[in-house]
């Protein structure tokens, strides 16, 4: 099966290359924004790099056409001078859904955002939710997954992480007691394969998280046990961090504004988990957080 992957260079999209090198039945186009991406690809001979623009038609046709099934990771969380929510996360989608249509693309798997919901007052959720929309009213049939906090070598979560554990004292937002539901971007390539095959019919909506309920604190001091040491946590309060996020950015544009606190600090709570759905046994999260450590720092408590 060919299919193609936007954001093919993002820490998602090289753990999903590799997933995809170890299939017998998958070739992949890895779209990215520019040739210096490219030399950070996963090298196999089933990948083959392609460079485009969301501005331009021919080279998002050049990727799809021919594709089975796209994958549509690239988006953003932080804006900066030269990206916001709009440009990344719905004109984007908007971009490679127009040209899906005409190229005959037969499925569309869009990888969201717990929280996502086009009527939000957070900009990030709303375009997320925006984005959804583009992808439902499309008239390609989709998988749309939603997902929490993403863990895995590379992923800015877990370099936030372990950077964290690494500190004898740490201070976080709201005393990192917000709820988390940890997923292995091994799992979330696992059910992103799976979607690619079973390509269902219509639009399915899946939220997708990791086995087990945790906090930002509780998830802090657990990585600082596994390097060998204790991590005590203290909090930032999340109103002085608003503001000050909000007087850097009269000075800056882009960053960690209070759009983006508010999302770091969401309740990550779901009423049903898709991994059955998706079929994905889910790694457990000690495992998880093994995978990112250092081979000498991590113990086996």
């Amino acid at each position: 099966m060919q299919i193609a992957v936007t954001g093919a260079n993002s820490s998602v999209g090289k753990v999903l290359l590799r997933h995809v090198a170890g299939q017998n039945d998958f070739l992949a186009r890895a779209g990215v924004r520019t040739s210096e991406a490219v030399a950070t690809l996963p090298r196999f001979a089933t990948i083959t790099p392609r460079v485009i623009r969301y501005d331009d038609r021919d080279s998002l046709t050049a990727l799809l056409t021919g594709v089975r099934c796209l994958v549509h990771l690239a988006g953003i969380l932080i804006e900066t001078k030269h990206s916001n929510y709009q440009t990344a996360n719905v004109d984007a989608t908007r971009a490679v859904v127009d040209v899906c249509r005409d190229a005959n693309v037969e499925h569309i798997v869009l990888i969201s955002a717990l929280g996502a919901d086009s009527h939000s007052g957070n900009r990030y959720y709303r375009s997320k939710g925006v984005a959804e929309q583009i992808v439902t009213q499309s008239g390609i049939s989709a998988t749309i997954i939603r997902t929490p906090i993403l863990l895995g070598p590379g992923t800015a979560g877990a370099r936030a992480l372990v950077g964290m554990a690494s500190r004898p004292t740490v201070k976080v937002l709201g005393g990192g007691r917000h709820a988390l539901r940890p997923l292995d971007v091994d799992d979330l390539s696992d059910a992103i394969l799976y979607s690619c095959r079973a390509r269902a019919d219509g639009v399915a909506v899946h939220e997708l998280v990791g086995p087990e309920p945790t906090t930002h604190r509780d998830l802090i001091t657990t990585t600082g046990r596994l390097m060998g040491h204790t991590v005590s946590v203290a909090a930032i309060p999340v109103w002085t961090a608003k503001l000050g996020s909000t007087l850097a950015g009269w000075t800056r544009r882009g960053g960690m504004t209070p759009t983006v606190i508010d999302v770091i600090t969401a309740n990550e709570v779901v009423r049903t988990n898709a991994d059955a759905d998706l079929g994905v046994s889910l790694t457990p999260l000690l495992v998880t957080l093994t995978k990112l450590l250092p081979e000498k720092t991590a113990t086996s408590d």
